[in-house]
């Protein structure tokens, strides 16, 4: 098992993987440094091989798909997750590995948001983009998180072995910060300095497409961990607009002894019918993510237990 690993998640990186490397390589020359190459077409992994890195290859497109092969094959006491983009100095990274092995934290979250990521990003939309993410989901999920969506991560064993990736693209940060939330994780954020692509590398992040993604996954996680807001606040809505189509039916029914409007009867009984059966299944839903929330508690025991076998 390794002390430190730093994991490396590249696509079309040639610009910038070999500072990269030979910066973390200076801040933690103790960690392996892994490339996970995702289909790169200008030599990143030869790059990335003769730095010094450990390169490997992941050949489903996408982030997400790097990060899950990378959680499956690595064993290591502490993780961190950087990107090959150069946009992460690696000033930062012995106090957040130390915040992990020391046992202060399970995921430490390298804030950009806190530090200079304003000033520095330049991409359109991007800032609103995160302020949107941040306050989505701190509402939701009663949290204070100041970046959700940095790529400038330290995480424990147990966090890593235990972390169901479904996402495949950059919607996966998103994903880490619910998880930990829901799971009641130890969560540390430090402010990290960060700095903007330099000239000729180019973002693989469509502000638009992976936007989107992120919002669908948000949405997606909110009805899977909170069930019962999820399907009560529909619930809430649905019984609102029966009620308010009602009104001029019982009033009318009050004045004259008759209901004139049957068909507005019918849909208000519909959807009172559908508000019941929403909240019936947040009711329902709740006490079921209740119990794998239990058994993830055991499943977390199961792997303290191999890691310490490993050690």
């Amino acid at each position: 098992m390794d002390k430190i690993a730093v994991l490396i998640p590249c696509y079309n990186e040639s610009q910038t993987i070999e500072r990269v490397i030979k910066d973390y390589r200076e801040a933690l020359p103790e960690a392996v440094i892994y490339v996970y190459d995702n289909n790169s077409s200008d030599g990143t992994d030869e790059i990335a091989g003769k730095a010094g890195a450990v390169v490997r290859y992941e050949y489903r497109q996408g982030k997400g798909n790097v990060i899950r092969s990378m959680f499956r094959e690595i064993d290591a006491e502490c993780y961190l997750m950087i990107d090959g983009d150069d946009t992460y100095p690696a000033e930062n990274a012995r106090s957040m590995t130390d915040a992990v092995l020391s046992g202060k934290a399970d995921m430490v979250i390298g804030d950009r948001l806190s530090s200079t990521y304003f000033t520095e990003n330049k991409r359109p939309f991007h800032n609103t983009g995160n302020r949107l993410v941040r306050g989505l989901i701190n509402t939701i999920f009663d949290s204070s998180i100041q970046d959700i969506m940095t790529g400038y991560r330290a995480f424990n064993y147990e966090f890593v072995k235990s972390f169901p990736i479904l996402s495949q693209g950059f919607e996966i940060e998103t994903e880490m910060s619910i998880h930990a939330l829901d799971k009641n994780f130890k969560l540390v954020e430090m402010p990290v300095t960060y700095r903007d692509r330099p000239a000729g590398s180019v973002s693989k992040l469509n502000t638009y497409r992976d936007g989107f993604r992120v919002l669908k996954t948000i949405a997606r996680l909110f009805r899977d961990y909170r069930p019962f807001a999820f399907f009560g606040w529909l619930g809430l809505m649905c019984f609102c607009v029966a009620s308010v189509m009602f009104v001029p039916v019982l009033s009318g029914y009050l004045a004259t002894g008759l209901v004139p409007k049957f068909p507005t009867l019918i849909a208000c009984s519909g959807l009172y019918v559908v508000a019941f059966l929403l909240w019936a299944s947040g009711v329902i839903l709740e006490v079921i993510a209740k119990k794998h929330r239990q058994l993830f508690e055991l499943y977390l025991n199961q792997i303290s237990s191999d890691k310490r076998r490993l050690e």
